[in-house]
């Protein structure tokens, strides 16, 4: 019997009508990714102004592909690929067939998830564990359900061991209330106090200070934050949702050891 052999551009075809980089939004702003760490490929100028001038990304860092055909190009925007002539632009995510189905596009993400992390966590929102296992950073917004729900089971997290550090995430913008009111937070004499406030309805005082909730903001778009709560793992990995402590518990176990 012959074997059928798939020509490689339909191959890549295939990726892109199945997949969708979650990663991608549409923007008009400009977060910076930083700290890469796979061998950098400098493209030409002519590809670089047609590509950020066609997709309005801007592009941090380009390298090799898991697909030979295509370069990988992480952007202020999450990461995306390009062919080696600069005609085709994918928004797709790579899965690897031979690793059993391994998300490679998530996996290059989590560097970037690191790096952003990094250069904000100094400015994040602690609630301690006593007995701290594992530290979550968990981008959140004051009104939502779910990051409610979270922070009333506050302590079900502390007792098992995890410390939260909240980074600021307005889901309506930087322009609207709750980005004020998230504002008015980190500027609190006593922020941990001024939190439990806002997340429990109440109002919180005005207060303006040199502040870092557009940093959170915008470093939470460049790794594809697009809701609240998600959390972000000590090996960059990403959690979407609300996950009580057991469960969260038993992932952070299985991902980074007990």
């Amino acid at each position: 019997m012959k074997k059928l052999l798939l020509p490689s551009k339909l191959i890549a075809l295939f990726i892109i009508l199945l997949s969708m980089n979650a990663c991608a939004q549409e923007s008009t702003e400009t977060p910076t990714v930083t700290g890469q760490v796979t061998p950098s490929i400098v493209l030409s100028d002519d590809i670089i102004e047609k590509f950020q001038s066609n997709t309005r990304l801007a592009i941090q860092h380009v390298a090799q592909s898991p697909v030979d055909a295509l370069y990988q190009v992480t952007t202020d925007r999450g990461i995306f690929y390009l062919s080696k002539d600069g005609q085709f632009f994918i928004n797709a995510v790579i899965f690897n067939l031979d690793k059993g189905m391994l998300n490679e596009t998530d996996v290059a993400m989590n560097s970037v998830r690191l790096a952003q992390v990094a250069k904000i966590r100094n400015s994040g929102i602690v609630y301690k564990a006593s007995n701290e296992k594992y530290i979550v950073d968990v981008f959140t917004d004051t009104t939502c359900g779910y990051c409610r729900k979270l922070h009333r089971e506050m302590q079900d997290y502390l007792d098992a061991g995890i410390s939260i550090r909240y980074l600021a995430y307005p889901r309506e913008g930087l322009a609207g209330n709750v980005a004020q009111q998230m504002q008015s937070i980190w500027c609190a004499t006593d922020q941990q106090a001024a939190m439990d406030q806002a997340k429990g309805g109440d109002n919180v005082s005005s207060a303006s200070c040199d502040n870092e909730v557009a940093a959170h903001y915008n470093a939470g778009r460049a790794i594809g934050v697009t809701g609240t709560p998600n959390m972000v793992l000590s090996d960059g990995s990403l959690i979407g949702g609300y996950q009580p402590a057991a469960a969260l518990l038993t992932v952070l176990k299985q991902r980074l050891g007990s």
